[in-house]
């Protein structure tokens, strides 16, 4: 799976219609309604706003009262041949006068999304963890060294120092001496 290194907008015009394509890294689903109040705030005077999204196993698309299957599908779908996950791809239109038709929608939708697509790196990701790990203050130096490569998401230190890590799987046999708790499965970015 892949997911996009950095969010981006694209817009294009076709037939005095305006396309405006977003594409979003999520980290979460409940971030897609956020993402589309703050669009729909940012372009209070559009027609439609049109979305598909890919989070872990889940996918879903919606075509804002345009005419069934010709906007979010087809966006769903370019997301799909390109191997994503992780992604919000939003388009609002402004429409502008003249009809496209349905076959000339899903071209519209379709190449607002393919051209949003260019504009932004893809990059691998690969099965993951996020990390509970626990530790005695004395294994700190030889922790940092063995994670200097992983994500550390949060330290505490208490009793004992707590890390929270995102770690790849292919990795998780490093922390086998140590005390961990897997906290949950996670989608992360190859380096």
């Amino acid at each position: 799976m892949n997911t996009i290194k950095e969010n981006v907008q694209n817009e294009i015009i076709i037939k005095n219609s305006k396309f405006i394509t977003l594409l979003i890294k999520i980290n979460e689903e409940e971030q897609v309604t956020i993402e589309l109040e703050k669009a729909q705030k940012k372009y209070p005077k559009a027609t439609h706003y049109c979305y598909a999204y890919i989070f872990m196993n889940k996918e879903k698309a919606n075509d804002d009262k345009e005419p069934q299957n010709t906007a979010g599908t087809p966006m769903l779908e370019i997301l799909k041949k390109n191997n994503l996950t992780n992604i919000l791809a939003i388009t609002i239109r402004y429409f502008g006068g003249i009809k496209l038709g349905a076959s000339g929608l899903i071209r519209a939708y379709s190449n607002s999304v393919r051209k949003a697509l260019e504009k932004t790196d893809i990059k691998k990701l690969e099965k993951g963890y996020l990390i509970e790990l626990t530790f005695p203050y004395n294994q700190q130096k030889l922790l940092d060294n063995l994670l200097k490569e992983m994500n550390i998401t949060s330290k505490e230190f208490l009793e004992e120092i707590k890390y929270m890590i995102e770690i790849p799987e292919k990795k998780l046999n490093l922390l086998k001496k140590h005390s961990y708790k897997i906290i949950k499965e996670i989608n992360i970015t190859e380096k």
